[in-house]
């Protein structure tokens, strides 16, 4: 060993061992933070599953991949940044020799040859990145950046470290090449030899260069230890574990579909018998999200998909998926201290901690601890109401996240307590919530007009209690059987079910509301009264049947979901469809067939809770294939238009999570971004399946003045009017007055 390796060693172990005290430190503070949550007891349920999901979606990059150039980037960096951790570890022994090298392995050809590979490959996948990242840069005024709000210097410091030590690694073989010390053929290394063909024969640069690239290395280490909220480096270790403890591994779209119950100590809450003076009622405090919920804050990679792809933040308000939970992430280590000291305050408001034991904690720790976790700029509100109340739940965050944080859940929770403690959400709002607590639908509308919809159809509709023997409840809904758009589609699907002789009966005046509106709002007290209302009543119509036969049809994409994913929290079990799941059934085998085909262009628009929520993509267009041939046979026919944003990327109509029933006073209007998008297409009929849907989008077309021009419709309409033609006369066939025009 010469005296360049003595230098060289003894500096590398220095900043090795000053990086290793740092980072366990700093491991061991994000895990005290973490297990500051609420238990959540199901996270650690079928672990196979969970195992298998998480190295599917890391190590097959399935989500990320979705951003096609990107995703193939950061997959090629990842590999490169876990396999070449070896280089780094080889590293170690180059500055002792510079003819050092990982024992046993570090001389074969196949270890030279992969290593080189994926070194090559990591030095153009992180200049792809770092040219994405400039090129979405914030301050670039052509075009709105999912970067705003992220710390940028993190990310830049991230990529240039990645960039040196993979260029170090070059060097670090070029000088063993230019000595002869160099084990592996040309042939297995071109780019390292091409490399020393360009250095000079300096013995000792191997070894100075191996020091470099450790000290780039544990510099990284000693950043990233030193600030634990920088999720662009933590995230590499914190998503696998945020992935295995997803809430559905098995279930396309974990996350999506059903809401958690409201969770006190880690059970479900029964709010029969819940007391808000010992029972947690939705989050006040950082500390009363899940462990789970602390895990998803610590994890976000900044990287800004949710954002991009959020309706609110596309339109201009406030909320970003993104900057909530950075918030909350921010919030939540600088309020540790102080909860860590024991500090806290109990379910009433009280303080828990001691003098003593808060003595020393610091200034601005105990500032951060009387920050409201919902509150107005003058409060110093950790999030402001106006970020809350934004919220579709249309699920595009929980989408689009590459390491599965739960955005609406966490919305969700906070809208719980703000309702039920505090009485604070929008006051529009609270007319729906009266109608729904005291007449049963969000409307208002008389319950004995429920089955308004069903005269003058020309047959009869069989209720629940007349007949003993039918295939299908048709589950009307609140829109369907009050809205006068939406009871066009009841009757469409009422006649198309009795033209295909599918048996079905209707629940009538003993249905209510399945209760969305009110849990999405944050009123779980009233969802669960009316679910537990519509439970008993479902359960006494199918008495005695099997889930098997227990069937459901549901016209509404916001019922359908309630039904399926979140009634068997409170003992109902069904097997639920969309209608447009039976439509597909039904033309699929021949029951219905289509002969009208439908004329000048038509575009679909996905709700969100049926596609994204739910997983129904190809139903509604096959039936609206089919719909649109008409019954041709000669490839004349027309063909389905798809939307630039479709099917996972759909963009929402602005109505969910109750925002259906509140006004949108920031930013433009959802719908009407929307509506632009379809009027793109050049479709004279914009199909939905939703009822939400039809009545922004309705109103999008008329806001744009379109109406002449373009027809909002649901998928059941465009079938019945290609099933039972009007007339070969008109090119735009309309509905027959009996089903519903």
């Amino acid at each position: 060993m010469g005296s360049v390796q003595v230098v060289t060693t003894v500096l590398a172990a220095a900043i090795t061992v000053a990086a290793v005290w740092l980072a366990v430190r700093a491991v061991l503070r994000m895990v005290s933070v973490i297990r500051l949550g609420q238990p959540d007891p199901e996270r650690f349920t079928d672990r196979g599953t969970r195992l298998r999901t998480m190295l599917v979606e890391t190590l097959g990059h399935t989500r990320m991949l979705r951003w096609s150039v990107v995703g193939a980037a950061h997959w090629f960096v990842m590999v490169a940044f876990i396999v070449l951790s070896l280089l780094v570890l080889e590293a170690y022994f180059e500055v002792v020799t510079p003819t050092g090298g990982l024992p046993v392995i570090g001389s074969w050809t196949v270890y030279g040859l992969v290593t080189e590979l994926i070194g090559v490959l990591g030095v153009v996948g992180i200049l792809v990145l770092i040219a994405v990242r400039l090129a979405n840069r914030p301050g670039n005024p052509k075009r709105r950046s999912r970067f705003t709000g992220s710390t940028m210097w993190q990310g830049y410091f991230v990529e240039a470290v990645v960039l040196a030590v993979l260029v170090c690694g070059f060097l670090i073989r070029g000088f063993k090449v230019a000595t002869d010390h160099f084990e592996f053929p040309f042939w297995a290394t071109p780019v390292s030899h091409a490399v020393g063909n360009l250095l000079p024969a300096w013995s000792a640069g191997t070894s100075v260069t191996a020091l470099v690239k450790i000290a780039i290395s544990m510099t990284w280490v000693i950043v990233i230890a030193l600030n634990v909220t920088m999720g662009v480096a933590w995230h590499r270790f914190a998503a696998f574990f945020n992935i295995f403890f997803k809430r559905n591994p098995g279930r396309p779209g974990s996350g999506l579909g059903g809401l958690r119950p409201m969770m006190s100590r880690g059970k479900p809450l029964d709010l029969e018998e819940a007391d808000p003076e010992s029972d947690q009622f939705g989050v006040a405090h950082v500390e009363q999200f899940t462990w789970k919920g602390l895990l998803d804050f610590t994890t976000c990679t900044e990287c800004g998909r949710c954002q991009s792809q959020c309706p609110a933040w596309n339109t201009g308000k406030p909320l970003s998926p993104k900057l909530l939970v950075l918030s909350l992430r921010d919030h939540a280590y600088a309020k540790a201290p102080y909860l860590l000291a024991g500090g806290g305050k109990d379910l009433t408001g009280e303080e828990k901690g001691t003098p003593e034991q808060l003595a020393k904690v610091d200034a601005l720790a105990l500032a951060e601890a009387d920050r409201p976790l919902v509150g107005g700029v003058e409060e110093g509100g950790v999030i402001d109401p106006d970020v809350l109340w934004s919220c579709t739940t249309c699920g595009a965050c929980v989408e689009q996240c590459p390491v599965d944080i739960e955005h609406i859940d966490h919305i969700v929770d906070m809208r719980r307590y703000q309702v039920l403690i505090e009485s604070s959400f929008p006051a529009e709002a609270g007319v729906m919530l009266r109608n729904l607590e005291n007449k049963g639908n969000p409307w208002g509308a008389p319950p004995d007009t429920r089955e308004d919809w069903t005269k003058g159809l020309g047959f009869e509709v069989p209720r629940v209690g007349e007949v003993d023997d039918f295939e299908y409840l048709f589950w009307v809904g609140c829109a369907g059987a009050f809205e006068d758009r939406a009871k066009k589609t009841t009757r469409a699907v009422a006649t198309l079910l009795h033209e295909a002789g599918v048996s079905f009966a209707i629940l009538g005046e003993g249905e209510t509301c399945t209760g969305d509106p009110a849990r999405r709002m944050g009123n779980e007290f009233l969802f669960q009264m009316l679910a537990q209302q519509n439970v008993e009543t479902l359960n006494e119509a199918f008495e005695g049947r099997e889930k098997s036969r227990r069937k459901i049809v549901a016209t509404c994409p916001h019922c359908f979901n309630t039904l399926r994913n979140e009634y068997g929290q409170l003992g109902g079990e069904f097997e639920v469809v969309h209608h447009t799941q039976l439509l597909a059934h039904l033309v699929a085998t021949g029951r219905l067939v289509p002969v009208q085909p439908v004329d000048g262009g038509l575009t679909y628009h996905d709700p969100c809770y049926l596609g994204r929520h739910n997983r129904v993509f190809t139903p509604p267009r096959e039936v609206l294939d089919a719909a649109v041939r008409g019954g041709a046979a000669d490839g004349r026919a027309g063909s389905l238009i798809e939307l630039p944003r479709s099917q996972e990327r759909s963009f929402c109509c602005g109505a969910g999570g109750a925002r259906m029933w509140m006004e949108e006073r920031i930013g433009r209007r959802i719908n009407v971004e929307r509506v632009e998008e379809a009027l793109s297409t050049g479709a004279r009929t914009i199909a939905v399946g939703c009822p939400f849907c039809s009545t922004m989008l309705n109103d999008g077309v008329n806001g744009k003045g379109a109406a002449d021009r373009v027809e909002v419709v649901d998928v059941a309409t465009v079938l019945l009017r290609s099933v039972k033609p009007a007339g070969p006369e008109k090119s735009a066939p309309t509905v027959p007055a009996e089903a519903g025009a």
